[in-house]
């Protein structure tokens, strides 16, 4: 369709990215994908349950949750193998003032799936320094701390030496609608002054957490999209309570953890916001693009995974006389997953092919980007819950990844804004972009003519 092209960079907002991110060149590409599936299959499979098993001993130890020992050996190997801050494109590595791995986003899409398919879905990435909520936070940082703030919080950040939180939902009111949120950030002279409650930090319950990018309200009687701001909190600031780690289906998720946390009188400098007062609304969906569609590209290898435990079950069983995998069900079970996580996977790389050309404001891109996170999880849960269904009372139990995968891919329904958020976004672009469209114009309703009628009565008599 010729004016396809045109019609979807329309918005002025394309002009903000004229052209691609430079790529990492094709055949070091495959070099770099060859060395992580390597570092995959002798160091991320093999120490999976370890990963888990460590974990749950760090819970039992007490509230100093630590990383994993052998996430601490792996996370030096895969630094040394040059498998670091893979997620940090090349535009957000060249404003932190470091060296990335040089990959742009659609890139990224490719190594970040491979990374997902570990168990636990992040064990992987947290090995190269790729994990949430730490990725969206340096970026944020990159894009929007000032030189001192890149300093203090970022560059350790990038070298694995700390960890970070992003505290953004509120338990008293909806915080899929970001106007709510409504901790209160009052200015007294040269300090914020912070007080109320958040819930579901991720990554808060870790000892190696050592800074918070808290978004709340500095001016109730602003604009509503100019209330809120965002403001770098020291994890060790005097008034912060962490109330009580949150379970989600029973799981607390050491050593990150998803955390209830107060804050009473809690003061900082005026230096800690970021970008400015009353700006957290752009710094939140300049994060939460990036945040979302990497969930989503993981969850992909958690699919892949699930399909693959499938297909291996399925051959290997036997009821009623003939394999499982004679049975018709079981092959449309197969087949549909196949498509659908293709299906998927051309959605958001697509989504990270106009990230890396158009920008992440560019209402198209946007729509892409909420329809990925919406329609990607969904999927993966799916995929799941056909393969538990094909593996028996196996499926359910700690000897597969089965379950892990279900539930984070259901969980992720909400994380990052819940579906019907991202389905109202997509909507309300699709209403907008369908205005410019030639074939609304054009190519409408057909006109009706109402003088030839197929039969008529006699006049009625009056």
């Amino acid at each position: 369709i010729p004016w396809l092209p045109e019609f979807l960079k329309s918005a002025p907002a394309a002009l903000q990215h004229p052209t691609p991110d430079p790529a990492m060149e094709p055949a070091k590409f495959e070099a770099l994908k060859e060395t992580l599936w390597k570092f995959m299959q002798e160091d991320i499979y093999p120490n999976e349950k370890t990963f888990e098993h460590q974990n749950e001993a760090t819970e039992r130890a007490g509230n100093e949750w630590d990383h994993a020992p052998i996430l601490k050996e792996l996370k030096k190997k895969a630094k040394s193998l040059g498998l670091w801050n893979l997620f940090l494109p090349v535009d957000s590595a060249k404003l932190a003032g470091y060296e990335g791995a040089g990959l742009n986003n659609l890139q990224y899409s490719e190594v970040c799936e491979i990374l997902g398919t570990s168990s636990h879905a992040e064990f992987a990435s947290e090995c190269c320094n790729c994990a949430s909520p730490d990725t969206g936070n340096m970026e944020v940082l990159a894009r929007f701390g000032t030189a001192e703030q890149k300093e203090k919080w970022l560059k350790p950040l990038l070298e694995g030496e700390i960890r970070s939180c992003f505290a953004m939902t509120e338990p008293a009111v909806a915080s899929s609608d970001a106007s709510n949120i409504g901790i209160s950030i009052a200015r007294e002279g040269e300090d914020y002054v912070i007080n109320g409650t958040k819930w579901w930090i991720t990554g808060a319950g870790n000892i190696n957490c050592k800074i918070m990018i808290l978004m709340g309200k500095t001016d109730p009687k602003a604009s509503a999209f100019k209330q809120q701001s965002q403001i770098l909190v020291p994890m060790d600031t005097p008034g912060i309570t962490l109330v009580r780690a949150m379970q989600t289906y029973g799981h607390t998720d050491p050593p990150k953890g998803h955390f209830e946390i107060d804050f009473n009188n809690v003061r900082v400098p005026v230096s800690n916001v970021l970008l400015g007062e009353g700006r957290g609304f752009e710094i939140a969906q300049a994060r939460l693009g990036p945040g979302r569609i990497h969930h989503c590209m993981r969850m992909l290898g958690q699919a892949e995974r699930s399909l693959s435990l499938m297909c291996k079950r399925v051959q290997e069983r036997q009821a009623f006389g003939r394999k499982l995998a004679q049975f018709d069900t079981i092959l449309q079970d197969i087949a549909r997953s196949r498509a659908e996580i293709d299906q998927g996977r051309l959605l958001l790389r697509t989504a990270a092919d106009n990230m890396d050309r158009l920008g992440n404001a560019d209402p198209y891109t946007r729509q892409l980007l909420s329809l990925v996170k919406a329609l990607v999880p969904s999927m993966v849960a799916q995929v799941a819950d056909r393969s538990i269904q094909a593996h028996g009372a196996m499926g359910f139990s700690q000897d597969t990844m089965l379950a892990s995968a279900y539930m984070g891919a259901r969980w992720l329904r909400m994380a990052d804004g819940p579906d019907e958020v991202h389905w109202r976004t997509a909507g309300r672009i699709e209403l907008q972009r369908q205005k410019d469209s030639p074939l609304t114009k054009h190519a409408g309703h057909f006109p009706v003519d109402r003088t030839q009628v197929f039969r008529r009565n006699p006049p009625a008599k009056l």
